[in-house]
């Protein structure tokens, strides 16, 4: 609202001057005609250096059952993560949301990592990329560990593409157990404010051997 009561557009580049504040927006469900903008006390954050890769999983992301692929299909993926789950009935990716999401990807600001097999995507993620900064928005999995083996990927791009920053925006369990932890606003910010200013640049799906390497690093492999 401005101080006269008008609505206050949000547009594409608003988004992005919000993000590079460490303000996020959501809706209250996939019905909301209005959205609100968050910016809560702790930050949930994944550090790209301490991430973590269960044996199992990691096995499971060598295995080459899951074709991974980045930007395929940006809507697609973000339709399937509004989509009610068990545990998660309620959405706040409303219409609004994807539209704006699916312009910043038109822009470069924006890209998925998308999970598919037997041609058909069953797990994948989204969010917003400025700078070395990698704001993280929603995941889905239709497989088991499909969207585990998506945030694998992802982390392994950042570090390929010189990335400082994956966002998380709260912490959960879930993260927890790849490395995830909270940290307060005002540390969040300063790490923000440092990876805006961080050359980084997304790996297009050309750099497969590069993410396998990565990966590998990751677990210690070298």
């Amino acid at each position: 609202m401005t101080g006269q009561g008008e609505v206050l557009e949000i547009t594409p580049d608003l988004m992005i001057r919000a993000y590079a504040i460490g303000l996020f927006p959501m809706a209250q469900d996939a019905g909301a005609t209005e959205l609100e903008w968050f910016d809560p006390p702790m930050r949930g954050i994944l550090p790209l250096d301490a991430f973590h890769i269960p044996r199992r999983l990691y096995r499971t992301v060598m295995s080459g059952r899951f074709d991974v692929v980045c930007d395929r299909d940006f809507r697609a993926t973000m339709e399937a993560c509004a989509q009610p789950a068990p545990g998660r009935e309620q959405t706040w990716i409303n219409a609004q949301i994807i539209d704006l999401f699916c312009a910043l990807h038109d822009m470069g600001y924006a890209h998925s990592v998308e999970v598919w097999r037997d041609g058909q995507m069953v797990g994948g993620l989204y969010g917003v990329s400025l700078g070395g900064a990698f704001f993280g928005e929603s995941m889905f999995s239709r497989e088991r560990d499909a969207s585990k083996v998506a945030l694998v990927h992802l982390v392994a791009r950042l570090r390929v593409g010189g990335y400082g920053l994956l966002d998380t925006q709260f912490g959960t369990t879930h993260l927890a157990t790849f490395g995830g932890v909270e940290i307060p606003a005002a540390e969040y910010k300063d790490r923000l404010r440092h990876a805006l200013e961080l050359p980084a640049t997304w790996p297009g799906d050309g750099h497969g051997p590069e993410i396998v390497a990565a990966m590998r690093a990751i677990r210690g492999e070298g």
